[in-house]
């Protein structure tokens, strides 16, 4: 029999829950450890959640406590704060402060696993998580545009009138404003969707690139100004780069990976496809851009580097 998986996840909001309650569904992990700054807040949680055990087919154990028992986790998850303004940038200041403190308390417990991360600007925060800990790059993952290439994948699939699990596509770079959904790659089946629309025009005429573009960059906000929060898509994609982890799949995941002069840029945490297995990021997916994605890839990059210099450490 293996060891038990054990996921701790720090901010028991709507997006920590969330996470929980797929990786439950879905069976991926043992035991879960919600932490948050409201203490009845976690319990809570943790006790919903053991009230789904009756109705799941894998049992787990499910309790809350305090960030020197998530230490003891393989996987902790970040997914503390939330969201302020229609820019994910403006919880800069309050996630840098968060993470300032509870990241080197976590590590002074002997935290020796994978961070997955959740917390926005998720691109920053993942870079600040990866400095406070000292842990490699690659066992540092944020959920980047994985969420966003779902969204990306889901208007494709409402324009084209084709299932999601029929289409490849990526969104790259910042999750935010300036992410670049990749329509040169973007594919039916291995079908490129640019040689699909040129074939059929009098089914595609009507699917236009930028409308698309920007209803992807909008999905988040669409949702956030009927609700206060964004949480399945999110929970979803943190759910599936941890079954990724747990199950050593080697499965090609849009996350935010550390670059290392892949697309011309080094030194900073974004969105691109990337290996995941056992040991988080195996080796970066560097899809080809086109010159214009190019062009705003580099910009969401520049984005990414010139906040990160704006607070430092």
């Amino acid at each position: 029999m293996g060891e038990l998986k054990k996921v701790g996840i720090i901010g028991a909001g709507h997006v920590g829950s969330h996470c929980a309650n797929t990786m439950l569904i879905q069976g991926i992990c043992d035991e879960i450890i919600f932490v948050d700054i409201n203490k009845q807040k976690a319990v809570s949680q943790a006790l919903d959640c053991m009230d789904m055990l009756s109705f799941i087919p894998h049992n787990a154990e499910i309790t809350a406590g305090e960030l020197k028992d998530a230490a003891k986790s393989d996987i902790i998850v970040i997914s503390v704060g939330g969201i302020q303004d229609e820019d994910r940038m403006a919880e800069l200041y309050s996630s840098r402060d968060i993470i300032k403190e509870i990241i080197p308390e976590i590590m002074k417990h002997g935290f020796n696993g994978i961070f997955v991360v959740i917390t926005n600007p998720v691109d920053i925060v993942t870079y600040w998580v990866q400095k406070y800990s000292g842990l490699p790059y690659n066992r540092v993952i944020g959920t980047g545009t994985g969420l966003d290439s779902a969204r990306f994948k889901r208007i494709l699939s409402t324009e084209l009138k084709i299932d999601t699990k029929s289409i490849q596509a990526w969104a790259v770079g910042e999750h935010g404003n300036s992410q670049v959904p990749i329509f040169s790659s973007a594919s039916v089946n291995g079908k490129l969707l640019t040689d699909l629309i040129k074939e059929n025009p009098e089914k595609f005429s009507h699917v236009d690139f930028e409308k698309i573009e920007n209803l992807v960059i909008s999905a988040g906000w669409d949702i956030y100004k009927g609700k206060n929060s964004t949480e399945f898509g999110i929970g979803c994609t943190c759910a599936d780069l941890i079954k990724a982890i747990f199950h050593d799949e080697k499965r090609v995941l849009p996350c935010s990976v550390f670059l290392k002069g892949e697309y011309g840029n080094s030194g900073i945490y974004t969105g691109s496809p990337a290996v995941v297995g056992k040991n988080g990021v195996k080796y970066i997916i560097e899809i080809s851009l086109n010159d214009k994605e190019k062009q705003k890839f580099n910009l969401s990059c520049n984005i990414i580097k010139e906040n990160i210099k704006k607070l430092g450490l």
